[in-house]
């Protein structure tokens, strides 16, 4: 009888697993639902029809009992993530920046980073490389809301 409730622990742990560690059908899921069944089975093969009817009985109520405990609202919240994005894309007018226009790294382009070009801040892109902040830059290529820049002083 003891190897019956350890077959039942072990299929409602992997269940659990599978629920809320690894999400999907996977390996823990499988285990978990062969484990009960294994226990079902070794309960109609070993004590007859009655012990097997009254465990796979307990099998069906524990693994309902445990997917409402799992599936309610406030056990989700204690798992979840609760910190908002509020971050937001910058947009440029493309008829304002043109290639060619200069301007100086102002945080290290490692490859991004910020530079003022005229007298606005931009998210830039370092064609090539890294480039220190400070360092004069040239806008030569916009493409897709992105600016790629290089250094002036490097030929390319």
């Amino acid at each position: 009888m003891a190897f019956i409730i350890v077959l039942i622990l072990v299929g409602l742990i992997l269940l659990l697993a599978e629920i809320l560690i690894i999400p999907g059908i996977g390996f823990a899921g499988i285990l978990g639902i062969l484990s009960l069944a294994g226990s079902c089975f070794y309960a109609f093969q070993e004590f007859g029809t009655q012990t097997g009817v009254i465990v796979t009985a307990i099998n069906i109520i524990l693994t309902v009992g445990l997917s409402i405990y799992v599936l309610r609202a406030k056990t989700w919240k204690k798992l979840s993530l609760e910190t908002k994005i509020d971050s937001k894309v910058s947009y440029f007018d493309e008829s304002v920046i043109a290639v060619g226009d200069t301007g100086k790294a102002i945080t290290r382009l490692g490859p991004v980073g910020m530079a003022k070009i005229g007298d606005k801040k931009y998210e830039v892109k370092s064609l090539e490389g890294i480039i220190d902040a400070d360092t004069d830059i040239e806008v030569v290529l916009i493409e897709d809301n992105k600016i790629f820049v290089k250094p002036v002083e490097a030929d390319y």
